[in-house]
């Protein structure tokens, strides 16, 4: 297997941490956290250099908090200047990664992405009849995932040992020793939800799988967004034989459960709820539990707009773009109902 050596001189260049620093401060940029960086920009670009060459590069306390969207996650935010790093990071090692997924893995990807992924769905389904989709959802799957598993996966394409160090930081960087009584009786697990190279950390796990379902299992059929993923096959027997194909898969190889109340086997003539949407061979529609937090949430954001709490562009933007994403679905009476919603 090849692997990629002297890459932590690219990684720690100049240009390279200004070209982090540009993609960490988007949209952000007039957050006083970036303000305070950029200040003295180059100074700190520098330091950060500097740190990385002598390897003392440490990672900062994350800020953690809760978001209710449709279940409760905890959200990890790093601190800019491990932003900063991370995406420096995702610069030099995400195509080397990038060539190995298969074609069908849609999740924070370039050229992917949701409607990708469902465009890819309605071409699978068209001209099916009597089909069956199993579907499944990995139990916990950011929380669950074995760091040194995962370190070993990422080893096995990376040989620059310092580029090595320096992943191994941010793997180890969100676990909290303070939970655990006994430090020598439990499995390193889990990383953060809020990390750019998380995202790419769950792509490289869950990229095993993928090469067991298309190789192994050789399914043709098969769509995979982050732990969400679904198969297509005309015999409804098969896929039980796959799902426990599968379940043992996951959990001798990589240590994860599938969700025991998200993973179904049905006929596809009643719809897969996939990405926000119900997928049917001829049309799709949006999802009904993401119309009520559409209108619950637009309604809250009246409220705040009401009172002062809330800049009329940032209301504004939110409504266009949950129109912009209902529009992609067949939606047009939905949208019609939903115009006086955002009236003031």
């Amino acid at each position: 297997m090849k692997t990629h050596k002297n890459l932590f001189q690219k990684f720690c260049s100049f240009e390279n941490l200004h070209s982090a620093y540009l993609k960490a401060r988007k949209c952000k940029r007039y957050k006083d956290y970036v303000l305070e960086f950029s200040y003295d920009l180059e100074k700190n670009l520098f330091l950060l250099q500097s740190e990385l060459i002598s390897q003392d590069y440490h990672c900062r306390e994350y800020n953690g908090f809760i978001i209710n969207d449709s279940k409760k996650r905890l959200i990890k935010a790093p601190d800019f200047r491990d932003r900063i790093i991370h995406h420096a990071l995702y610069n030099i090692i995400e195509p080397i990664f990038d060539n190995s997924f298969i074609y069908d893995s849609y999740a924070c990807r370039k050229e992917k992405g949701t409607h990708k992924a469902i465009l890819r769905l309605k071409g699978f389904l068209k001209n099916k009849r009597n089909v069956y989709c199993l579907q499944c959802d990995v139990r916990k799957f950011f929380e669950s995932i074995d760091q040194n598993i995962l370190k070993k996966l990422i080893k096995k394409k990376i040989a620059d040992k310092k580029i090595l160090k320096v992943v191994n930081k941010i793997i180890d960087s969100s676990f909290d020793h303070k939970n655990f009584e006994n430090l020598f009786d439990f499995r390193l697990t889990g990383i953060p939800l809020g990390n750019l190279t998380s995202q790419l950390f769950a792509n490289i796990y869950l990229n095993e799988l993928d090469q067991f379902i298309k190789h192994s299992l050789r399914e043709k059929y098969y769509i995979r967004y982050m732990d969400d993923f679904l198969i297509l096959v005309y015999n409804k027997g098969e896929l039980f034989k796959i799902k426990e194909e599968i379940k043992k898969f996951l959990l001798v190889r990589l240590k994860l459960d599938l969700h025991p109340k998200k993973c179904n086997i049905f006929p596809v003539k009643k719809g897969i709820d996939f990405l926000g949407y119900r997928i049917f061979a001829n049309y799709r529609l949006l999802r009904k539990s993401t119309v009520k937090r559409f209108i619950k949430r637009t309604k809250l954001y009246k409220k705040k707009l009401r009172s002062g709490l809330m800049a009329f562009e940032k209301f504004n933007r939110s409504i266009q773009s949950w129109f912009a994403y209902a529009k992609f679905g067949n939606s047009w009476k939905l949208r019609e109902s939903l115009v006086g919603l955002w009236e003031i």
